[in-house]
């Protein structure tokens, strides 16, 4: 496809956030900081330019020159207009510098005098165009800028390739984007230095093309509809901005099963060959455009005679991509369908959709075919909606069953039974299960404003409650309106009960009146005959009751258990059967809890229950990284992530375990920005059950990254939190542990030591082994800082053992890593280069690398302690042929310093910092801040 010019935003509008493309963003400024040139490609309106732009505005501080050039398709033909863009300024500088056949060629190119071409001059100029780029890196770093290389004109092109093969070590660099398609940056690649780095810009996800709707203002449109531009955009960012502007435009929005308003400015850009197309093909790809899943019988059998030789014509113009292999008919982009839909009458579109609602074989289809060509009312079409809706429901595609059923509703008399406003909230409730929860509620309000019936009133408040999330703080006002429409009905009275049980421990923080409200839920719920709420109002007391540290925990969920059941509780995040996966995690009962979450996990995927897909798939994190997999868990940690980031559902939660899986098997400074999210999600939701999770995830993540400090702050806090809540089982967040190891560290043994009193009390009570275990190997740490080592010794033994009949494979390694430290540092001990090699394996074996990394620094800094007292001497050759700044860089890390430190401490940024640590490490051969460290131990020990 070609982007006109008038496509391309202006500069001022390119935001310095360069959004979606923080990992390859930072691949380039590497292959820059590192000397190397930079080649990004993709397809139009992909985001080159942007990135480009925050590329060259980044890095371009470090060069002396910057040359620039952005061609244009029109401007193509003009022979050496990217090279006058490029030298025209700087050609009195260098002119000079050249010798005269060279400088006269130069100066015929770029002023037009002297009717200079590449036939007649071809040598001079392209040496000329070489010593230039020579003659400007002399004076200093040359950094040139090039956009649109595929517009760049064919001398200029050439010239610029001749120079690039040819600079060597020469101080300048290439930062180029060029519009491709598949592989066709390799001739660009070709013309450019040997060590220039390709770099594809893909399309955005659903996620991040949310967010660059959000930065450009775009931020009430809801996630269906959101979903919808990523997916007829194809996650083209520039694309998607120019839906978005169309719907920011367009009073009305689009209803579901409505395509987006596709703006006049991109049906010209995407339907420019159409006029090319005849009559009746043009109607051919406007059937496939009104289908689903269009293939070539489809077409046939929606009266298409001609469709081989019809998409045949339209593939060769580029509008299908070609499948030989395949039946479906397939558009070269998603907004060519969009476009070619948008662009046909009214009339048109209805007969392509009467001709597919008898052509289609599924009849979720025929049906939502017959509803886009019926106008007005219809009872027949209304029933065959809802059906299809059941049946949509009934294949777990919960979001096609809230479209369809609001197409029902459309097609509805007013007096028709059921009535449309049962069909809509039947529809919002199926959204609420799709995780499209911004439309569920907007349903549920718009049915609030008529409804009198009081059950239809509670059934469109539970919908508004549920869509708040966990911040049900925002909608406090409906719990008085909910209970007045419920009046003395007990069914109707323990829904909106069962909703105020939760607000108790979210928004006020109260578990014991949570408790109690949940006991009041169900025996009104057993009163009305309502056994689904009962049995949602048992798993949330029994619930409460575990994290309580409540006696009767067990009994309640055995109640919760008891037949019959419910088969949406049973799969419910909020239903028994998570009650009992929690209650199996938190009584050390790992291999069984692992299998009942992962069946969980698979009926709701089965199910389209998207928010139970988002909990319970955080839930098999957890499991696996309480049994050591860490790498497993990090892996579904970011899945959940990315899945609660795309649905707008549990991000804060999932951000928390997210930090915990980062910290046990990821990237540690990862960890901790995803703790503070986590806590600032939990914040604004005013969650007071999740602000201590978050708080806890922060404070372990501190702990790994060391600092001690920081984690006494968070977990103090945690503390405070818990106890004001009313939870005493310690199984619940496990973060007493890092509280009293960091305690010792900072040198409170005895604080340590009632943190481990206290805790300990909690965890005989209940049964917490695994708990009781890690509490020991603390205690330990505790004797070890008073001076009664031997003693600790034989604790740490015991632990380790414990920890691994227990299956709690990470404990257990920083259970062996404790008791090396300990031998190591031992009165009268000589480390070996062996001490810390069982702590290594365990670790290794759990893919815990922020904790391997700890193992090889302790390592390091046993075998150089013997000759600390030399340390300043050989520290210093240990950098020999460094300069000064890269020197007092490396010598920080050696005392184990972050990048944030060192900056402040040296008065610099931290893009500095990680500068200059990347050129040290290719002068000294290593790879990473743990080999400084190890590079200055084996000089201390020569």
């Amino acid at each position: 496809m070609t982007v006109r010019r008038e496509f391309k935003e202006p500069a001022r509008c390119r935001p310095d956030l360069v959004i979606g493309r923080e990992e390859l963003f930072t691949a380039a400024r590497e292959q820059l900081t590192r000397g190397g040139s930079v080649l990004l490609h993709g397809p139009a309106g992909i985001g080159k330019s942007t990135v480009l732009r925050a590329l060259a505005a980044d890095y371009g501080e470090a060069a002396r020159t910057v040359l620039r050039c952005s061609a244009t398709e029109s401007e193509s033909h003009l022979p050496f207009l990217a090279l006058a863009d490029l030298f025209g300024l700087v050609l009195d500088e260098i002119s000079d510098k050249l010798p005269a056949a060279q400088r006269t060629a130069l100066e015929s190119a770029l002023t037009g005098r002297g009717e200079s071409t590449l036939q007649r001059d071809g040598l001079a100029l392209r040496l000329a165009v070489l010593s230039a780029l020579r003659a400007l890196a002399a004076a200093g770093p040359v950094l040139l800028v090039a956009d649109d290389l595929q517009w760049l004109d064919s001398a200029s092109a050439e010239l610029l390739g001749f120079a690039a093969r040819r600079l060597g070590d020469t101080p300048v660099q290439l930062l180029c984007a060029v519009r491709t398609e598949g592989q066709e940056y390799d001739r660009h690649l070709r013309a450019s230095p040997p060590d220039t780095l390709a770099v594809r810009l893909n399309p955005l996800s659903r996620a991040q093309v949310s967010a660059l709707l959000d930065h450009r203002g775009y931020t009430d449109l809801p996630r269906s509809t959101v979903r919808e531009v990523h997916r007829t955009s194809g996650g083209n960012p520039l694309f998607a901005l120019e839906l978005g502007r169309a719907l920011g435009e367009n009073p009305t929005p689009p209803r579901p099963g409505e395509p987006l308003p596709v703006p006049t400015s991109l049906r010209a850009l995407v339907l420019s060959r159409l006029d090319m197309l005849s009559d009746e093909a043009r109607r051919t790809l406007l059937v496939a455009s009104a289908g689903a899943r269009p293939t070539l019988a489809l077409l046939h059998a929606a009266g298409r005679e001609n469709a081989e030789a019809e998409t045949a014509q339209a593939a060769a113009l580029g509008l299908l991509a070609t499948e030989p292999e395949g039946p479906a008919v397939r558009f070269a982009h998603p907004l060519i369908s969009a476009a070619l839909y948008a662009e046909a009458p009214a009339q048109e579109r209805r007969a392509a959709h009467a001709a597919l609602s008898t052509a289609a074989s599924d009849p979720i289809e025929r049906a939502r075919n017959l509803a886009l060509a019926t106008t007005g009312t219809d009872p027949e079409v209304a029933a065959r909606l809802a059906e299809a809706a059941a049946l949509a429901r009934d294949r777990g595609a919960p979001s096609v069953a809230a479209s369809l059923g609001l197409l029902a509703a459309r097609h509805t008399p007013p007096d028709g039974v059921p009535a449309p406003d049962d069909r809509r909230l039947q529809a919002a409730e199926d959204a609420i299960t799709a995780g499209e929860v911004d439309l569920a509620r907007d349903v549920a309000r718009e049915v609030l404003t008529r409804a009198t019936v009081p059950a239809e009133r509670i059934r469109a408040w539970e919908v508004v409650i549920e869509a708040a999330g966990q911040s049900l703080g925002e909608v406090d006002a409906v719990f008085p309106q909910a209970l007045a429409d419920a009046g003395d009905d007990p069914r109707l009275l323990a829904l909106v009960h069962y909703r105020l049980a939760w607000r108790k421990v979210i928004v006020e923080g109260d578990f014991a009146e949570a408790r109690q409200e949940a006991a009041h839920t169900a025996e009104l719920a057993a009163r009305g005959g309502d056994r689904r709420t009962e049995l949602m109002a048992l798993s949330f007391q029994g619930h409460t009751e575990a994290l309580m540290g409540h006696p009767n925990a067990p009994a309640t969920i055995k109640r919760a258990l008891k037949e019959p059941q419910d088969p949406y509780v049973a799969c419910h995040h909020n239903g028994v059967g998570a009650a009992r996966f929690r209650w199996l995690l938190m009584s050390d009962q790992l291999p069984e809890a692992r299998s009942t979450i992962t069946a969980l996990l698979r009926e709701v995927r089965r199910r389209g229950m998207v928010e139970s897909e988002v909990h319970f798939q955080r839930f098999l994190a957890e499991t696996e990284l309480r049994s050591g997999h860490c790498g497993r868990a990090l892996d579904l940690a970011r899945e959940s992530l990315r899945l609660a980031r795309d649905s707008g559902i549990g991000l804060g939660a999932s951000a928390m375990l997210a930090s915990l899986a980062e910290a046990s098997g990821g990237d540690v400074d990862r960890a901790l920005a995803l703790a503070r999210e986590a806590a600032e999600h939990a914040e604004e939701d005013g969650d007071q059950m999740y602000v201590s999770r978050a708080l806890a995830a922060l404070g372990h993540a501190q702990l790994v990254a060391g600092d001690a400090a920081g984690t006494v702050g968070s977990l103090r806090r945690v503390r405070e939190l818990e106890q004001g809540l009313g939870i005493t089982d310690p199984a619940r967040g496990r973060w007493q542990g890092d509280l009293a190891e960091a305690l010792v560290r900072v040198g409170e043994p005895g604080e340590a030591q009632d943190v481990i009193d206290v805790t300990r009390e909690h965890a005989l009570r209940l049964g917490r082994e695994s708990v009781l275990a890690v509490l020991d190997r603390s205690e330990a740490l505790v004797r070890a800082a008073l001076g009664d080592h031997e003693a600790a010794l034989s604790r740490l033994t015991s632990v380790q053992d414990r920890l691994a009949k227990l299956g709690y494979g990470l404990e257990e390694a920083r259970a062996a890593f404790a008791l090396a430290r300990l031998r190591t540092l031992r009165p009268g001990t000589v480390p070996g280069p062996t001490s810390y090699d069982e702590a290594a394996r365990l670790f290794r074996r759990c893919r815990a690398l922020p904790w391997l990394r700890q193992v090889d620094a302790a390592a390091a800094e046993g075998q150089a302690q013997p000759v600390a007292v030399a340390q300043q001497g050989p520290a210093s050759d240990a950098l020999e042929g460094l300069a000064s700044m890269e020197r007092q860089v490396a010598a920080l890390v050696m005392e184990g310093a972050t990048n944030r430190e060192i900056a402040a401490r040296l008065f610099i940024s931290v893009k500095t910092v990680e500068a200059t640590l990347t050129r040290v490490y290719r002068k000294l051969g290593i790879r990473s801040r743990v080999d400084i460290v190890r590079l200055a131990a084996g000089r201390h020990a020569k």
